[in-house]
């Protein structure tokens, strides 16, 4: 029988041995001419999607022209992932800001996909001058208005309300035009838990499998807002009620699950699982229905694709803290850790485009 020390006198030569034989290895690829998807192992998608992501943002996590803009404003920016999430210091978003300020900010935006602030001490009214720097305003009419403006929707969980946002989303895609992005602001904090997470849906769109890409990329569905109808109809919602909503607001409205962004002109997969109806996907180029049991499937891979931690960055909240996120480039999710305790954020939601897929819009970088 051998003995631990003589295990360890082999462990320790036979380690020298692997060590000096991978490196031989590495060595010699490192000789070789490889593309970033050579690099990576073909099962490992969400390690060569960011990978592609931030090759495409010049393998820095923003660009130097506005690297050099923010300093010139006097802004320090702290990254929170190498392709989304970055936290803006020296901002106080209770003052207005002129036009160079939010041409910055939108940049950032842009380029980052979601941004931060802490220690902001405003009010409703504030937030929506914040929020309507960026666009006009949607209402949401799902959802009970501050008192003192109808544009900031209260998001309140506790004890009678438990938190049931925790699964990766898109917001608003029963909507013909979607909002371009969310300001939400954190007004009272559980002591634990709570936290928001941000997944990078253009990493996410390279990062795919090549198979189910090319599955995926003429395809379209049915949205519409049943869930919240459903969820309240026992609260009281009447037929009467049900068919007024629908008359004022379009109820089914159809999206790609692949959308390109009208400034960036990156496609981002694009999909919300409440609002989706699964038996209504067909392929835009012939109106071909998939039937339910395929377009299920199909539903189901793509929404496995932002389970993957590469593709995110997780914000914790703090009392004034605030979130910005571009709904056309990022999907979230809304950790609910922390019942009976409450949590409570203002939201105000920036008007956007309807959804379209420039089918050409990534395939030269791609295939390069």
């Amino acid at each position: 029988m051998v003995t631990n020390a003589q295990y360890n006198k082999m462990a320790v030569k036979t380690a020298e041995k692997v060590h000096k034989a991978r490196q031989l290895w590495k060595q010699n690829l490192q000789r070789q001419t490889r593309t970033i998807e050579q690099k990576f192992p073909k099962n490992y998608r969400p390690g060569f999607g960011v990978a592609m992501e931030y090759e495409r943002m010049g393998n820095q996590h923003i660009s130097e022209e506005l690297s050099d803009l923010s300093l010139s404003l006097n802004l320090r920016l702290e990254h929170l992932g190498i392709t989304l999430g970055t936290l803006i210091h020296g901002l106080d978003l209770a003052k207005p800001l002129d036009d160079n300020m939010v041409r910055c900010l939108r940049k950032i935006l842009l380029e980052r996909k979601v941004i931060f602030f802490r220690n902001q001490v405003i009010d409703p009214e504030e937030l929506v001058r914040f929020a309507s720097y960026f666009g006009e305003l949607d209402a949401f009419p799902f959802g009970k208005g501050n008192e003192k403006n109808p544009f900031v929707l209260e998001i309140i969980h506790g004890e009678e309300s438990p938190g049931n946002q925790n699964g990766w989303h898109t917001d608003v895609t029963w909507m013909e035009n979607p909002s371009l992005g969310s300001v939400a602001q954190c007004i009272v904090l559980p002591p634990y838990g709570g936290d928001t997470l941000f997944s990078d849906s253009h990493a996410c769109y390279l990062g795919m499998p090549t198979k189910l890409r090319d599955k995926v990329r003429y395809i379209w569905g049915e949205n519409d807002y049943r869930g919240f109808l459903g969820e309240h109809s026992s609260g009281g919602l009447s037929e009467e009620l049900v068919n007024e909503i629908k008359s004022v607001i379009p109820f089914g409205v159809n999206h790609p699950l692949f959308r390109t962004h009208p400034e960036t002109k990156k496609t981002a997969l694009y999909i919300n699982p409440s609002f989706i109806r699964p038996e209504s996907l067909y392929d835009i180029r012939n109106d071909n229905k998939l039937g339910e049991s395929v377009s299920k499937t199909i539903i189901s891979e793509l929404l496995k694709q932002h389970n993957q931690p590469e593709y995110t960055c997780r914000f914790k909240w703090e009392k004034g803290s605030i979130a910005f996120w571009d709904n056309r480039a990022v999907q979230h999710f809304a950790t609910s850790d922390y019942y009976p305790h409450q949590r409570v954020l203002r939201r105000v939601t920036i008007s956007g485009d309807r959804p379209y897929f420039d089918s050409e819009s990534d395939d030269t970088y791609l295939s390069g």
